[in-house]
């Protein structure tokens, strides 16, 4: 399995892996599908931004993909971000979202980031198990802040220090 910074043409890919996630789970909190103009406008968005954008790719296959950007938009959060990872449901469990996770950090942890936070649907556990094999541990969790197929959702908080030091140079 190759890890490797997206390009145009794995938009489509990507689309596909991001509705699947709207349409049957709660990974995403959004009820509509999205088409490639705005797959286009969030990959221009991240690439100008300065975040990456990967995916992990089998036998020329786009298996998953992941990026990370501003946990919030203050500049007192400017060390910290939010990760995203998702997976293809025919290749879930398989090892494209570890892979694609450790790239994220290393990535995060190279650019000078010091914290990397997950925000989980609870009751998702092969997210938080992927994220606490990498060295996530939850910090919190938000009862009922999102709603989704007829439900409140709760949303479960996990971080992970990239840097040891408490007092960035920037």
């Amino acid at each position: 399995m190759l890890i490797r910074p997206a390009g145009e043409g794995d938009l489509p890919a990507i689309l596909a892996i991001y509705n699947d996630a709207v349409v049957n789970t709660t990974a995403i909190w959004n009820d509509d599908v999205v088409d490639l103009d705005n797959r286009r406008a969030w990959f221009a968005a991240r690439k100008a931004q300065g975040y990456p954008v990967l995916v992990a790719e089998e036998a020329g296959r786009v298996l998953g993909y992941g990026s990370y950007g501003d946990f919030r938009p203050f500049q007192g959060y400017r060390f910290t971000v939010e990760n995203s990872v998702y997976v293809a449901a025919e290749a879930r469990g398989k090892g494209a979202g570890a892979a694609l996770l450790a790239a994220l950090v290393d990535h995060a942890a190279a650019t000078g980031k010091h914290v990397m936070i997950a925000a989980i649907t609870a009751g998702n556990e092969a997210s938080v198990r992927l994220h606490a094999r990498q060295g996530f541990v939850e910090t919190g969790r938000l009862g009922e802040v999102g709603f989704k197929f007829g439900r409140f959702l709760d949303l479960v908080l996990m971080e992970r220090r990239l840097t040891a030091t408490s007092s960035p140079a920037a």
